[in-house]
């Protein structure tokens, strides 16, 4: 097995093992600067109360009473498992279907240009990568022209008329071989097209015309210029790879991932964007996994992940003007770990939402949404 695919194996791994569960007590901060007084720590733990042995892998928040979660239910059963979309109106969560007689398997992205244009992507169960669109009355699969089996989807963005998922797929070059590139899919005026990136590798997000993943040794960035993706260049990071990126404008961005050394030696990496280059942000002392990252547009970031020191308690870090601090919630008994993979802002009123999985003593799996944030109501379980 090549070092790419071991490096994928455990990627995905790391994505569908994630840790909360119901009710935590409010968290506690690390000292952080006096810009950063306005933010308060988690104030409640809750669940979408998916099936056993769920995981959500993406969030979206529109508004208070429109945020998104996308995940799978039954993750060790072959024959049971699912992809379930799920949407909070405010007071409670609720299911909403996917009209497809195939049927979603993991869902790992969910984007929207408006409450009525959401889309999600991940696997299908019948082996193609699978697109779904749709609102709050339910969800219908779209099949993107080129899309092959053996292709994979990891990310969406959504702008009005254009969505774009990211993946990763064996090269159409016939002269290539067998070669792994990543994948652009662009959905516009009815229409689809498939870009490949010019190095071979994967790609996970996609922000604003920034795509991140890597090459199977080192980070990939790759921008769009007019109708091409071009690969950017990036610090040289043997081991290095992105998970996700939050673009604010032309002139700044925050990619997240990590550098990994070895099964359980992975190093944090975040990657800051000033409009001209990408370079290495210093962070706290910690061998946490980033998976995660959002931000209030106004240089304020939110980055979610797992702290295999403290499994238990759910962990962030809150990064402004390339400075980062760890903030962590509070322990409780019935979970052993907590991973937080996804997180996004409800722009207008400082309110931002994890989620993810915690795992208890029997290996069981919990679905986890974390709200956070210093004046918004939060939901209480469901």
């Amino acid at each position: 097995m090549t070092r790419r695919f071991r490096r994928r194996a455990l990627t995905l791994i790391l994505a569908t093992s994630v840790a909360l569960s119901q009710v935590t007590p409010a968290a506690h901060a690390d000292p952080r600067p006096a810009s950063m007084d306005s933010v308060e720590a988690w104030q409640q733990s809750t669940s979408v109360r998916l099936d056993a042995d769920g995981s959500l892998s993406d969030v979206l928040a529109l508004a208070s009473d429109d945020v998104w979660a996308v995940g799978q239910q039954e993750i060790w059963d072959v024959w049971k498992n699912r992809g379930t979309i799920r949407h909070w109106n405010g007071a409670t969560w609720s299911e909403v279907p996917v009209r497809d007689a195939t049927t979603a398997g993991n869902l790992r992205g969910v984007a929207a240009s408006s409450p009525a244009d959401v889309w999600a992507v991940g696997d299908g169960r019948d082996g193609l990568p699978y697109l779904a669109h749709g609102g709050i009355t339910g969800f219908d699969r779209v099949r993107a022209d080129g899309l092959r089996a053996g292709d994979w989807l990891g990310g969406v963005s959504a702008e009005p008329g254009r969505v774009v998922a990211v993946g990763s797929g064996t090269s159409r070059d016939a002269g290539q071989g067998k070669a792994v590139t990543g994948l652009i899919v662009t959905g516009q005026d009815g229409r689809w097209t498939i870009q490949e990136t010019e190095d071979e590798g994967a790609l996970y997000a996609v922000s604003a015309g920034f795509a991140v993943g890597d090459t199977g040794t080192r980070p990939l960035i790759v921008h769009r210029s007019g109708d091409t993706w071009k690969t950017m260049r990036v610090p040289d990071i043997p081991g290095g790879y992105l998970r996700d990126v939050q673009v604010d404008s032309a002139k700044r961005a925050l990619a997240v991932g990590g550098v990994y050394h070895g099964p359980d030696d992975v190093e944090p990496l975040v990657l800051s964007w000033n409009g001209k280059r990408w370079r290495r942000v210093e962070l706290p002392g910690t061998d946490s996994r980033l998976y995660g990252v959002t931000g209030d547009g106004k240089g304020r970031y939110w980055i979610s992940g797992y702290d295999p020191s403290h499994a238990a308690k759910p962990f962030m870090l809150r990064c402004e003007k390339d400075a980062c601090e760890i903030i962590r919630g509070g322990a409780t008994r019935d979970r052993n770990s907590v991973r937080l993979q996804a997180v996004a802002y409800l722009a207008g009123k400082g309110a931002v939402w994890a989620v993810g999985h915690a795992v208890d003593a029997a290996d069981r799996y919990t679905d986890v949404v974390e709200s956070f944030g210093p004046s918004e109501p939060l939901p209480k379980d469901s």
